[in-house]
């Protein structure tokens, strides 16, 4: 059969001063560098959401150059991981 991955899907909440600072934005342009899809976007409680599905490893780097850029923004990071359900073909900005 072969090592086949399966794809994984993290919802992520930022808390913190993630508003107003170009978080989606730069989350957004960071997303472009990894296979990844999904979406970011405002919460009205002040967090951000972000919904990513890929493989386990590549979801770790992207989550990892986010926090490298955006780190000083970030309070506390929570992260659900389930399965992919492959509803994604690009990463967007959601409003």
């Amino acid at each position: 059969m072969g090592n086949q991955v399966e794809p994984e899907r993290r919802e992520v909440h930022f808390r913190g001063r993630v508003q107003g600072v170009g978080f989606r934005w730069t989350a957004s342009r960071i997303a472009s560098h990894f296979a990844v899809v999904g979406y970011v976007k405002n919460l009205p409680d002040g967090r951000v959401q972000m919904v990513c599905e890929g493989e386990s490893g590549e979801l770790d780097r992207f989550l990892a150059a986010i926090d490298a850029e955006m780190g000083r923004y970030i309070a506390d990071t929570a992260v659900t991981k389930t399965a992919a359900i492959d509803q994604f073909t690009r990463f967007d900005i959601r409003y």
